[in-house]
């Protein structure tokens, strides 16, 4: 139960401090739209897609997964704010461990993901025409593509010790992974080295996954999209935990040596 309850305190700690920060919270939702409404407005004039597929509703996916990717690797500011200022030290010398922490900061981050994508899922239907349904079968895709970026983000913070150093290293890191997945522009047209950093890229398959849901053209089956976010999420889980463990186990000599 001490875990159960370390990890339901870090999330509604988490969610709190999202809450009370509503500026990133609403641009978050803000910037997939203006890239899939205003830079999709430029990019169907000189663009054509195979198969007929107007660009914004080609883009449209890509905004979804947009808004999940930024919204829950950003959240693992959460654990840079608390290393730069000790809180942090007082959460890893927990009887509950590291995996708790890190649960913790991954289902708060998640849920922050699924809400900004969720936003913008939830207006296809007035900007694509997309039907309900469909609507409501994304919602998997989108819980996963919000769930790996967590783990994401989580895995970055690992050895990050100041906010603006977070700030400058997500940002290096996002945007290339966006711009190598497919989101805004199909891969099987990127020249070969790019080609093979998109199938490496684990946005590629949330990106992927969402265009399955959509009824749109794909590059890969839904299983393979599915086990390769299943298993980036864990192999970031899982190395975090590992970048994680020495500073624990150095907080905790510490706390034995001083009584």
């Amino acid at each position: 139960m001490s875990v159960l309850a370390t990890v339901h305190g870090i999330v509604v700690r988490d969610l709190i401090r999202s809450v009370r920060q509503r500026s990133r919270i609403l641009a978050g939702i803000a910037r997939p739209f203006i890239w899939v409404l205003l830079v999709a407005a430029g990019f169907s004039s000189i663009t054509r897609l195979e198969g007929g597929v107007p660009y914004h509703a080609f883009a449209y996916p890509g905004g979804i997964v947009m808004g999940a990717l930024f919204g829950g690797t950003l959240t693992a500011i959460s654990t840079v704010y608390d290393r730069e200022f000790g809180m942090l030290r007082l959460m890893l010398a927990s009887p509950s461990g590291t995996a708790a922490l890190l649960a913790g900061r991954v289902v708060s981050a998640t849920l922050v993901g699924m809400l900004q994508g969720g936003v913008v899922l939830l207006s296809a239907p007035f900007v694509i025409g997309l039907a309900w349904s469909d609507v409501a079968g994304a919602l998997p895709a989108l819980l996963l593509a919000a769930l790996t970026s967590a783990a994401l983000g989580l895995l970055i913070a690992s050895r990050v010790s100041s906010v603006e150093n977070f700030g400058g290293i997500i940002n290096v890191v996002l945007f290339p992974l966006l711009f190598v997945s497919g989101a805004l522009y199909p891969t099987t047209g990127m020249p070969a080295p790019l080609r093979v950093l998109a199938q490496l890229n684990p946005v590629t398959f949330m990106v992927d996954l969402m265009r399955h849901a959509f009824g749109q053209p794909v590059e890969f089956g839904a299983a393979t999209d599915l086990a390769a976010l299943v298993l980036s999420a864990a192999l970031a889980f899982g190395l975090a935990a590992v970048l994680f463990d020495p500073e624990q186990r150095f907080i905790r000599r510490a706390a034995v040596r001083n009584g």
